[in-house]
């Protein structure tokens, strides 16, 4: 037969076309195939796909049609199998045209070059379409990803859209207790469900619930869904078990921006920095599940950004100055010891302490802190002890987060041997752990520093829940009281407070234990703590913290008096 209408160069023609096709993600195909089909008298052009060869025994397949004609000849097919490297089996059949002569052999070759060809882009069509769902999709959840959310937001942003929308980080509350509870595995089926009833609230392609990674999820919905959206937030109740009807209740803590245009956007990226700022905010909220992010919020970020930036250049240029308020004894009324506090001068200004300590808690940055003021009180009481002053035990906080340093009591025990300190005359602050394996590593560095010869304090006895557990397995040297065990000035002091009071500091005595009162400010809660043998106190009552310089003043038998 005369293959002049149906040549090899129409074929490469046809290559080139199904490759623009392909190169803008899946176009009309059907104009280079129907062109084919056509020369060829094929009636009809249709794949199935199966995922494995089981999968081909079931006749569980993804079909999809090619070419039809009306005039098809259903009984009269050319068949051809194929398999992927990755054991996909896809199967092509073509149809010829009802009423025309039968293929020769050239056009059968035709034929199966357009199978072969259509196998190469099925491929790379498949491909693609796994690489998207690899880019855009969780794949343990099978929803949309950081990526998918970045680039929905982009886009309604770019569009002008964005301005009608709410977008919100979320984070499972003590999903790690549901997984114990129910398993991993009934736990990521119910966290998948969670978001897909959150997603059932959204109406449009534009709206996206996305995992960020771990129990954590981004979330885009119209401003008229989000009501639908942060009831779900505050808690629902989900059936993990269909056969016993078990339910668990899940709920998650939220950072929410309302996208108004108040303050500029200028990326997707503004977005998600604002949400989770919001949800920052609202982790450490007690009664609500929910933040919703404002200038406020901004202004305050930008500040802990400044002061995260600007710190190790403080550090370095010793803004950081060490005040010492002293502790009295009450049987005398004079200095027995005091605590180390840091004030930060910076730029001609003192940022109180509750502006920085609480960041650089956030992070390992307190660390460096803490031992910049190991070092600092260390060396303040080199030279007391060198000019002939009558030098009494100092106490510097140390921060939780040293506990994972391996190597913590041994860079302790070479800040101070370095410069040359008597260990009798430190005493470190800490206050209590949260978890088992920190209880665990507190307990073992307390021992290491007693065996050292150095004191050890339990800080702010009385705020946390563990506090009985902390001085009955750990033997601490001196136990610090809140001043919440205090009566406020003016405030009629109730007599539960007053019993609590009376038997911490009978346990701490019984015990052995040193017993301190901090933030005392009266003359009342002096009397009162003289009354219950609590014989050590620090507070602005007796002194503020003092600069070095001032203190140094009140280390020879400074009297203080109760008036």
């Amino acid at each position: 037969m005369d293959m002049s209408n149906v040549s090899y160069g129409d074929l490469k023609d046809f290559l080139i076309e199904m490759e623009a096709v392909y190169d803008t993600l899946f176009g009309d195909v059907e104009a280079p195939v129907s062109e084919i089909c056509t020369k060829l008298r094929i009636g009809r052009l249709d794949v199935r796909f199966y995922d494995n060869p089981e999968k081909e025994k079931s006749n569980e397949c993804e079909k999809r049609v090619f070419y039809q004609s009306p005039d098809c000849d259903m009984e009269n097919f050319i068949c051809e199998r194929r398999v992927t490297s990755i054991s996909n089996v896809v199967v092509y059949t073509v149809y010829k045209l009802k009423n025309s002569p039968d293929w020769d052999n050239d056009e059968k070759e035709c034929i199966k070059l357009i199978i072969t060809m259509l196998f190469v882009f099925n491929g790379r069509s498949r491909l693609m379409d796994l690489s998207y769902r690899l880019s855009f999709y969780d794949q343990d959840l099978d929803i949309y990803n950081l990526r998918a959310f970045m680039r929905k937001s982009g886009e309604l942003l770019a569009s002008g859209k964005i301005f009608g929308y709410t977008a919100i980080y979320l984070n499972l509350k003590s999903f790690s207790a549901v997984n114990l509870r129910i398993g991993r595995e009934n736990g990521t089926r119910m966290m998948k469900r969670y978001i897909e009833y959150i997603s059932s609230f959204m109406d449009s392609d534009d709206e996206i619930a996305a995992r960020i990674g771990g129990d954590n999820f981004a979330v885009l919905v119209k401003n008229e869904n989000l009501n639908s959206v942060v009831e779900a937030i505050n808690g629902i109740s989900l059936v993990y078990d269909d056969l016993t009807g078990d339910r668990i209740f899940l709920s998650a803590t939220a950072g929410i921006y309302g996208i108004d245009g108040k303050i500029p956007l200028h990326s997707p990226t503004d977005i998600m920095d604002r949400i989770i700022i919001a949800f920052n905010a609202a982790k450490n909220r007690t009664k609500h599940n929910t933040a919703y992010f404002d200038e406020v919020m901004m202004n305050r970020s930008r500040k802990e950004l400044h002061i995260s930036s600007v710190f190790r250049n403080a550090l370095d240029n010793e803004e950081f100055i060490v005040h010492y308020q002293p502790k009295v004894s009450i049987d005398n009324y004079k200095i027995c010891g005091a605590e180390a506090l840091c004030r930060w001068e910076h730029q001609g200004k003192i940022i109180p302490p509750s502006d920085f300590i609480p960041i650089l808690e956030r992070g390992m940055e307190i660390c460096r802190l803490d031992f910049y003021m190991l070092d600092h009180v260390c060396r303040d009481i080199r030279k007391w002890l060198d000019a002939g002053k009558k030098v009494v035990k100092i106490s510097v906080n140390l921060s939780r987060r040293h506990l994972s340093n391996v190597s913590l009591l041994h860079d302790i025990l070479e800040t101070i041997d370095k410069n040359n300190v008597p260990h009798e005359y430190i005493e470190l602050e800490l206050t209590e752990t949260t978890t088992d394996v920190e209880f665990n590593v507190l307990k073992e560095l307390i021992n290491g520093l007693q065996a050292a010869g150095i004191s050890t304090s339990v800080d702010d006895f009385g705020v946390g829940y563990s506090s009985l557990t902390l001085i009955r397995d750990i033997s601490w040297n001196v136990l610090k009281i809140d001043k919440s065990f205090l009566p406020e000035a003016g405030e009629q002091y109730d007599r539960k407070k007053k019993i609590m009071l009376s038997h911490v500091v009978a346990i701490a005595q019984e015990i052995g234990l040193e017993c301190v009162a901090e933030g005392v400010e009266t003359k009342e809660q002096v009397e009162l703590l003289k009354s219950d043998c609590c014989n050590i106190v620090q507070g602005f009552y007796f002194d503020k913290p003092l600069p070095a310089e001032e203190f140094e003043k009140r280390l020879n038998n400074y009297q203080y008096f109760v008036i």
